[in-house]
């Protein structure tokens, strides 16, 4: 999909804030509400959008541990595959999954409250999938977090 300028504009706006009213949104891209309505409705439509959510604080939570997950397997057929993907999705506790290419198969971002939680999680996921190596990397501090991507000619005031 080609974006314009005020696509742009808006999809940084809501990306920092997708409690924007239309008017905020339409004061801040120089447009009135119904044009700003329609592009937001496209957006979405088009899958540009694809969720508007409340980002918790895990410390809040109770969720203060953060655990990068090394996988790497022996398996490589569909049915591992379809085994591993599905437990690893039915886990709250993990945030991302990725394939990756190189040595390590995944990496998973695990949210936990402490070690003997991280624990539980590992001993179900190996219970459920065999996995041939297992790698846990806790995160001593979070540098920086952002959901936002970056949009090209990204341009708010």
């Amino acid at each position: 999909m080609k974006l314009d300028y005020t696509d742009k504009v808006l999809l940084t706006l809501l990306q920092r804030d997708c409690t924007l009213s239309l008017e905020q949104l339409a004061a801040r891209t120089g447009s009135s509400k119904t044009p700003v309505w329609n592009r937001v409705k496209k957006l979405k439509q088009q899958g540009v959008i694809r969720h508007e959510v409340a980002l918790c604080d895990p410390d809040a939570l109770g969720l203060g541990a953060c655990f990068f997950v090394l996988v790497q397997t022996s398996e490589h057929d569909a049915v591992w595959q379809q085994q591993f993907l599905s437990a690893v999705r039915s886990r709250s506790e993990v945030m991302e999954a990725h394939r990756l290419a190189g040595d390590v198969d995944y990496i998973l971002k695990v949210r936990v409250a402490d070690a003997k939680a991280y624990d539980q999680f590992y001993q179900g996921l190996i219970a459920d999938v065999k996995i041939f190596k297992v790698t846990a990397l806790l995160s001593m501090e979070e540098v920086k977090y952002d959901t936002a991507l970056p949009i090209a000619g990204d341009a708010v005031a």
